[in-house]
């Protein structure tokens, strides 16, 4: 029998999907519009980081400064948007950033962000499950309905009985029920969880606009003095490295926005409807954000946030509304639900465009015959997230998100300003203007967020994208669709 031979590492890394012949693989549903697509990208983004990290970052790094903070991430984020856009107008299929790479960058690149990918959707989505299985647990303790301590936690956490013991949890079931429930809505169809998660939104902006409105009234201009506290000695103590160490850190409450570019394929004109999801969202968001750090550090000094694992619920105390606590609660709740539906939508959809690609097996690009979703996608991450959030302490890993997410900005960035001379002439439904300084002060800006991160979470993303690349030699080169004679019909022209 004759041997396949390898590919050499130089054509795995230069050759790229051609751009002239791409089109969208067939066996998805269009049914998604610009206003399906801002609500997913604001879905997908406001969650955790806005009423956990807010007070964090605060805290510990930059003061009532945080507010700039929040506006320096969302600047980055900005040129990112923007360049997510054009690329979204040109190449409307499936894949998001790992597509984008593919055409501009090459496979081997490819791979890299799309195991990147991995990190930010999969990882993200089930620390968001764990976090949601806490503030699920509270709200019922709060209306008395307690569940058992051991089914709330995983092994390695410690629970307090009803006796006052203290003992190892089994497994987090509420974390396991949340992960399923979402996986089956997105498995049942694109439009029916456009639908769940526009409602989810709604309650969560309205929460978030009643604590802006309310709290307002209440707040202490002192807070504010000094707004940029003097810097300690130490890099990220405050000051201006730490302001921009605080952008960084809440640099995760932007991760989702990118996620609407995952759907172009599911979307019914995504030339013109890309571009409008993406920084759509991203301005909500950025509004939502400044406004509620500039009124939560003025109700509470940022020196009384150290420590405190609630700095929300400290904030509306300052004011006569205590039953903003309960609906600050559900609001949260309604955030991380509508955030990993996000994580899970995008995550199968990256999946399926490396499968399409033949750098992933052929099941992740199996869609259902009747709700023609990726579900085979859908039901390996339902169980990967499964395992992660019953039986594993994962709050550490979602650090990693926010430093995965910012390589992926930088990629996208670097594919416009390639793709600008290797296709000057293609049809560009939206172009970021400026020529090439946006794409570049994206580069720069997220790179410079990037290098104020610490050392150890440099050091997890090179041992995960060292995993990644393993799998991919051993597996991605030998059957991708372009080491083959021909490139499969299903996925160009």
């Amino acid at each position: 029998m004759e041997q396949k031979s390898a590919p050499s590492m130089t054509s795995a890394f230069t050759r790229c999907l051609p751009l002239d012949k791409l089109q969208a693989a067939p066996g998805l549903k269009r049914v998604l519009g610009p206003g399906s697509l801002v609500a997913l990208g604001v879905g997908a983004t406001i969650g955790a980081g806005l009423f956990s990290l807010t007070g964090i970052a605060a805290s510990e790094n930059a003061g009532p400064a945080v507010v700039l903070s929040f506006f320096i991430a969302a600047i980055a984020c900005g040129f990112a948007g923007l360049c997510y856009s054009e690329l979204a107008s040109m190449i409307p299929i499936a894949g998001s950033a790992y597509t984008y790479a593919y055409v501009t960058l090459g496979e081997m690149m490819a791979w890299i962000i799309g195991w990147d990918l991995v990190l930010e959707y999969a990882v993200g989505a089930a620390t968001v499950a764990v976090s949601w299985s806490r503030y699920v647990v509270s709200l019922l303790d709060s209306w008395g309905i307690v569940l058992p301590p051991r089914l709330t936690a995983s092994p390695f956490e410690t629970v307090q009985m009803p006796d006052g013991s203290m003992v190892s949890g089994l497994m987090n079931l509420p974390a396991v029920f949340i992960t399923c429930l979402v996986s089956w809505i997105l498995i049942r169809g694109i439009s029916q969880s456009a639908m769940v998660n526009a409602v989810v939104v709604v309650i969560k902006l309205l929460v978030i606009t009643a604590f802006i409105g309310f709290g307002i009234h209440y707040i202490n201009p002192a807070n504010y003095h000094p707004f940029i506290p003097q810097n300690t000695g130490t890099f990220g103590q405050y000051g201006w490295s730490g302001i921009m160490r605080a952008a960084g850190t809440i640099f995760f409450a932007y991760v989702g926005f990118d996620a609407v570019s995952t759907t172009a394929q599911e979307t019914k004109n995504p030339a013109r409807d890309m571009p409008i999801g993406i920084l759509g969202s991203l301005l909500i968001c950025a509004l939502a954000y400044v406004c509620f750090s500039f009124v939560m550090t003025g109700l509470v000094n940022y020196k009384d946030m150290l420590g405190d694992a609630a700095p929300v619920a400290t904030a509306i105390n300052r004011t006569p509304y205590t039953w903003l606590q309960l609906a600050i609660k559900i609001g949260i709740i309604c955030g991380f639900t509508s955030v990993l539906m996000g994580m899970l939508l995008g995550q199968s959809r990256v999946f399926f465009a490396m499968s399409r690609d033949g750098l992933l097996p052929p099941m992740f690009s199996a869609t259902h015959p009747k709700y023609q979703t990726p579900w085979m996608s859908n039901v390996f991450f339902m169980v990967i997230i499964c395992v992660l959030s019953a039986f594993l302490p994962i709050s550490e890993l979602g650090h990693m998100t926010s430093i995965g997410t910012l390589l992926a900005f930088i990629l996208v960035c670097i594919g416009v300003i390639i793709l600008r001379r290797k296709a000057p002439d293609h049809p560009r439904a939206f172009r970021v203007p400026g020529g090439d300084i946006i794409p570049i002060l994206g580069v720069l800006s997220c790179g410079t967020v990037m290098v104020s991160l610490d050392g150890l979470t440099w050091i997890r993303l090179i041992v995960w994208l060292a995993i990644g690349m393993v799998i991919y030699l051993t597996y991605g080169r030998y059957h991708s669709a372009l080491a083959r004679p021909s490139i499969p019909p299903d996925r160009v022209a």
